[in-house]
């Protein structure tokens, strides 16, 4: 079994207290992810916009399904305000999926973005967003605020895609990636877990893909199952599978690469973008 650091309580406790302060979400509390402890502990988290109910139902993920509120103009101001308090400078933005808006959502992700950069030119920030049903009008909105990292995680191989993301498409999210990486604005990262069902061979080919696009950050992690009534956990993958994954990924050009049991899209993230 994999197993995580004891947080410090104190640490977390802030942090927690602060995103509560201004009325924010974490994708970290959200997903239930096992490493929230220890970026908590550090006063870091994966700030979760647009609401916390999303209007996909990945067969994966924890975060709740339903009819999202309308996106709250506030939100920019109350991100900047929690950003300053926990002293971050390298922040990052995830949202769920706004399938029941015109643009999916990409104007206040935009608005975020800008608003955060206007107060603090020095903020590292890192999207990472959904597809946008892979709208060129939704994408060219995240490309314009220039954010430091455009990410969109493929998540799986697309052998199974279909089957744990329904409302997906892996073509889709591969033509979001070469979107970004062709906007030369700035690195373009995703992420794969581990433990769908997947072939060896299927990981490396969507390893492959994504180099394909563009990608030049990787993050493979091993998929955990956040509840019983979830998509259940095909295999567990062992360290030195991770180890060779991360080795044949240097050798197919990523420049950036976190390949463990634990790793999760925007953990460690500031670390990975300062070692390329």
């Amino acid at each position: 079994m994999f197993s995580v650091k004891a947080p410090q309580v104190e640490l977390i406790k802030r942090t927690s207290e602060i995103v509560k302060k201004y009325s924010l979400n974490t994708v970290c509390e959200e997903s239930l992810c096992p490493n929230m402890g220890e970026c908590f502990s550090k006063g870091t988290a994966t700030f979760l916009i647009l609401g916390n109910v999303c209007t996909r139902a990945c067969k994966y993920c924890h975060v709740s399904t339903g009819k999202p509120k309308p996106p709250d103009p506030s939100e920019a101001v109350r991100l900047y305000y929690a950003v300053k308090e926990l002293g971050l400078k390298h922040v990052v933005i995830t949202s769920v999926d706004r399938d029941d808006l015109p643009d999916y959502g990409a104007e206040h992700f935009k608005r975020c973005v800008e608003f955060l950069k206007s107060r603090d030119s020095n903020l590292r920030i890192e999207v990472l967003t959904p597809d946008f049903q892979g709208s060129e009008r939704a994408l060219e909105q995240i490309v314009g605020a220039k954010p430091d990292v455009l990410s969109h995680n493929i998540e799986t191989v697309e052998g199974v895609f279909r089957e744990v993301r329904p409302k997906g498409d892996y073509r889709r999210s591969l033509k979001v990636l070469k979107f970004y990486s062709e906007s030369r604005v700035s690195p373009v990262k995703s992420g794969i877990m581990l433990g769908f069902g997947e072939s060896w061979e299927e990981v490396i080919k969507t390893m492959e893909d994504l180099r394909g696009v563009g990608v030049t950050i990787l993050v493979i992690g091993q998929y955990l199952r956040p509840s019983p009534k979830h998509y259940p956990v095909k295999k567990l993958y062992h360290e030195e599978d991770f180890k060779k994954l991360e080795e044949i990924a240097l050798e197919m050009g990523f420049e950036g690469v976190l390949s463990k049991p634990l790793a999760r899209s925007s953990y460690h993230a500031e670390e990975i973008i300062r070692d390329i």
